[in-house]
């Protein structure tokens, strides 16, 4: 396909990373809008992927890369979730050599190679003139280095961890939790009827905010978290007494995938990094289950209690998004094309003490956006801290980074 032909200019839009409910409707809440305002809209396929894919030639069909959005084609699907523009993981700047598109392999041939300037110039053939980028912050680092490279990029932040600095929310997050609260209470009816401690795996790399929420809104008993090292001891301990305390004789602890051990590291499934340099996380649950059950005869008079163990994993990030997922991306893609409409560019957009906003889209690789320990996890008893609500945000403790 030829260079589009521009109204007031013309917009690509992608999703990166992770799937999460709530990038339809902010894809829809973008294009809608373009459209009404005299812009054009192009959907970028695969994230990253397609800006490294594009080939540069007139009258070729690559509707495996692009499509031309349109009101009727996002209507369908932005009340459903995941991304119908589909997502990878691919980082331009750091492409494996097996992984260069066939027609660059004989331009790129270093093990690992930098595909920037091609982007650049896909981008300058599409006639793109701003790029909504929606992902977390390994998508989203990348949109910073493109902005730094002269390209107008507005970022929407989106991940399950809610770990994106600069936005007190990130799209997903709720639903997430939604689920996460759902799903454990459903579990509660297995472990009450066998009397058993339930282990929950849930999602946060390095942030526990999808812990440590549910945790403090009653699903479970004792959560751990990657912010802080636990000792299975005490957290075995803990979830035997309130085993003991309970009518029902069960306990629930959810873990976070990226939970470590006092003396351990990061628990990780086998196969090879992605392109941002991160293995896929998985076991840590498990591991935190068998022990509990080795190590419960310590404190149950010498009897070890059952244990049950269940990855949510996928099942919180499929489906339709809920209420929040639904309201919060649709103002963020609207802010997102204010700010292209008022020449401001390099911005990612937020949501900072219950307001919409933006800041500098590099806040992103600034700093990391993780729990506060010392202000809102009680390592000792392994909750968080349920005392000095007034004036927090929505979510408590999603606004310290």
């Amino acid at each position: 396909m030829a260079s589009i032909k521009r109204k007031k200019g013309t917009i690509g839009i992608l999703t990166g990373g992770g799937d999460v409910p709530g990038l339809n409707p902010a894809i829809r809440a973008v294009t809608i809008r373009a459209i009404r305002e005299g812009f054009k809209v192009i959907g970028l396929r695969r994230g990253w992927k397609s800006l490294v894919s594009c080939f540069r030639e007139k009258n070729l069909d690559q509707a495996e890369c692009f499509q031309i959005l349109t009101e009727e084609i996002v209507n369908k699907v932005g009340r459903t979730g995941g991304t119908f523009l589909h997502t990878s993981r691919t980082r331009p700047s750091h492409i494996p050599k097996d992984e260069v598109p066939d027609h660059l392999q004989g331009k790129y041939t270093d093990p690992i190679n930098d595909l920037t300037p091609e982007v650049l110039k896909n981008l300058d053939f599409l006639g793109i003139d701003h790029l909504v980028a929606i992902g977390g912050d390994d998508t989203l680092s990348y949109g910073v280095h493109l902005s730094k490279n002269g390209v107008n990029v507005i970022a929407i932040p989106k991940t399950m961890d809610n770990d994106v600095p600069g936005t007190d929310y990130c799209i997903g997050f709720s639903t997430c939790i939604t689920r996460t609260i759902e799903m454990t209470h459903s579990l509660r009816t297995t472990a009450g009827s066998h009397e058993r401690i339930l282990v929950i795996e849930v999602f946060g790399r390095y942030a526990g905010f999808t812990a440590l929420l549910p945790t403090m809104a009653g699903a479970a008993n004792r959560c751990v978290i990657p912010e802080y090292r636990f000792r299975i001891e005490r957290l075995t301990e803990l979830l035997v007494r309130d085993r003991f305390t309970n009518p029902s004789h069960y306990s629930v602890a959810l873990v976070s995938e990226g939970a470590m051990f006092e003396e351990g590291e990061m628990v990780f499934e086998k196969g090879e990094s992605d392109q941002y340099g991160h293995r896929k996380l998985g076991g840590v649950g498990d591991l935190v289950a068998t022990e509990i059950h080795e190590t419960s005869a310590k404190f149950n008079n010498g009897r070890k209690i059952n244990v049950i163990k269940q990855r949510l994993g996928y099942l919180v990030r499929s489906g339709d998004p809920d209420a929040i997922d639904s309201i919060a991306p649709m103002a963020f893609g609207n802010v997102a094309l204010s700010l292209i409409m008022n020449h401001s560019h390099g911005r990612l957009v937020s949501l900072r003490n219950g307001r919409y906003d933006n800041v500098p889209i590099d806040v992103v690789t600034s700093m990391k956006k993780v729990v506060d320990v010392k202000k809102y996890y009680n390592s000792d008893r392994l909750r968080p801290y349920y005392e000095s609500f007034e004036s927090k945000p929505l979510f408590i403790m999603t606004s310290d980074y």
